[in-house]
């Protein structure tokens, strides 16, 4: 996969021109025979050959360009891009009027000089952590592809852009895991910050109290360079990546229960790896009962905030063009009328309550560890019947979506062996330490996969 920091160098010193780059990648896009046609719902293929014949030039004169200066990127179809309207990757979206302008997110990677290759595919509404898109076809997993495996969501396209080469890094969003299950289930990092670090401003939403931006690509390193520029930009120029966090004497609490319940026996077996390699370079591993999780799935019985402020976003649209929307997209919003304002009160009310007392039990360790996704990707041939489906989706979100309802950064990385299923490591850190994740995130990254 095309990492950033060997890109970076590369283009700086002329080894490879940004117009070369953006050629294999647009060829890879429209490859009859690869995955470009599901995963991308736009292609800017004018405008990123312009964008790179400007930066090569600018180049060739000696003149100073942006850090990421010709960098190819995706951008999911929730994000704002001028001059077009925001689809989140439904049909009965398009009748919007365009964006005015870019979103702020899309202005910073701009600004560092990414080219935006085009926008992804997506769960309709980034509501559902399977990627299964029935207006615009499914992007299959690069795994076992024959088979027809989904790719995970809501940021589908995303992940398979960057396993495929048809961008360097996809940036995506994550409500309940958006980032992270795509990422696990594809074989590359995805993470999801702090939501307030970075600015949602021209993102269109689902769940206004969950959501985050998030974003995928093939190394924790590359996820780092990008939260360099999205939560604030590189100072004076410069890349700085956050040394990483040495493994003896890292502390990592391991949830003994319902984060592990229903794995099925590849994850199981390669999390115990993984704690074992993390465990053998010296990381003290701290199993504990966390038996606040427990309470997820009742605080969720009537669908939580995502329901109930979806259902204020699109209950209109749902009235008036019900017909051009996924009816299992439809359902769970849905159940949003459900919610009366008490049961809204009370959310917010259990939400403070988790995130106190799951801080008090996390203040003296370094990070939570649990499997990112209990499952493997299954066959879009095996979530035919809704209930397979929903079973699915459950399973897909129940780990992931701890960090969002908890408020705190969160980052998947590939734990699985060359060739077996991909499976994701979760590491969770604290509200705002995205910084200290990202440096644990190195660290262990090299014990499990020390080749990336």
């Amino acid at each position: 996969m095309l990492a950033l920091q060997p890109l970076i160098d590369a283009l700086r010193d002329g080894r490879v021109r940004a117009r070369e780059l953006i050629e294999q990648c647009l060829q890879r896009i429209a490859d009859p025979s690869g995955e470009g046609s599901a995963a991308f719902l736009h292609v800017f293929a004018a405008e990123a050959r312009a964008h790179a014949d400007s930066i090569d030039r600018l180049r060739a004169a000696r003149a100073s360009v942006p850090p990421f200066a010709g960098i190819p990127v995706s951008v999911k179809d929730l994000f704002d891009v001028a001059g077009l309207t925001t689809g989140a990757g439904s049909k009965a979206l398009y009748t919007l009027p365009p964006a005015p302008r870019d979103a702020e997110v899309v202005e910073r990677l701009r600004a560092a000089g990414m080219i935006v290759l085009g926008r992804t595919n997506m769960t309709e509404f980034a509501y559902s952590g399977l990627g299964v898109n029935p207006h615009f076809g499914t992007p299959r997993n690069p795994f076992d592809r024959a088979t027809g495996r989904i790719p995970g969501g809501s940021s589908s396209g995303a992940a398979v852009s960057v396993t495929d080469e048809m961008a360097a890094a996809a940036l995506g969003t994550d409500t309940g895991g958006s980032a992270r299950i795509p990422a696990a289930m594809t074989g590359i990092v995805g993470f999801k910050p702090t939501a307030a670090r970075v600015s949602r401003r021209g993102v269109l939403p689902l769940s206004t109290t969950l959501d985050s931006v998030g974003w995928l690509a093939p190394t924790v390193a590359c996820c780092a360079l990008l939260d360099a520029v999205l939560a604030g930009g590189p100072k004076s120029g410069e890349l700085e990546l956050p040394a990483p966090f040495p493994a003896r004497g890292l502390r990592l609490l391991v949830p003994e229960s319902y984060v592990l319940d229903d794995l099925d026996d590849h994850v199981a077996a390669t999390f115990e790896r993984s704690l074992a390699a993390l465990s053998r370079a010296g990381a003290v591993l701290l199993p504990a009962p966390l038996p606040e999780l427990e309470r997820l799935p009742e605080i969720h019985a009537k669908g939580g905030f995502s329901a109930a402020e979806s259902y204020t976003e699109y209950h209109d649209l749902i009235a008036a063009q019900g017909d051009l929307i996924d009816p299992r997209v439809a359902v769970r919003i849905l159940k949003g009328r459900e919610q009366t304002a008490a049961d809204y009160v009370r959310l917010i009310s259990a939400r403070a309550d988790l995130i106190e007392k799951v801080s008090r039990r996390s203040a003296a360790v370094d990070a939570l560890v649990m499997p990112t996704v209990p499952i493997v990707a299954p066959a879009l041939r095996e979530l035919e019947s809704d209930a397979a489906y929903f079973r699915a989706n459950a399973l897909a979100l129940r780990n992931t979506m701890i960090a969002n309802f908890l408020d705190r950064c969160a980052i998947s990385i590939p734990a699985h062996r060359g060739g077996d299923a991909p499976v994701g490591l979760m590491l969770m850190g604290e509200h705002g330490l995205d910084r200290k994740l990202l440096a644990i995130a190195r660290s262990v990254e090299s014990l499990l996969s020390p080749a990336r």
